[in-house]
């Protein structure tokens, strides 16, 4: 009879994952080290490493500092339409009297 072993997925917060590509930027500890000490494998922290230096730039970048949720582009697309419906219901009393 084979048994197998199930692995529960850890997952990471994102306070979490950047302590971690701090570590490995300051270059004290190599990333076997590093991997090591923190129970993981240094593939996942080359991995956040290069996430994390790929979007370093959008900190600094002069657009808006966080992109508008769907709920917040919906919301303001209806109030767009009541907007609208608003000028033509004031639009047709008018011309009704």
């Amino acid at each position: 009879m084979i048994k197998f072993v199930t692995m529960k997925r850890r997952k990471f917060t994102a306070s979490f994952k950047t302590k971690i590509v701090l570590e490995a930027l300051e270059e004290q500890k190599s990333i076997q080290d590093l991997a090591m000490k923190h129970e993981l494998a240094p593939t996942q922290i080359s991995k956040w490493k290069k996430e994390f230096l790929s979007k370093a730039e959008q900190v600094f970048s002069s657009g808006p500092k966080s992109p508008k949720s769907e709920a917040e582009r919906e919301r303001e697309h209806l109030l767009q339409i009541i907007e609208a419906l608003k000028v033509e219901n004031d639009f047709l009393k008018r011309n009704l009297e």
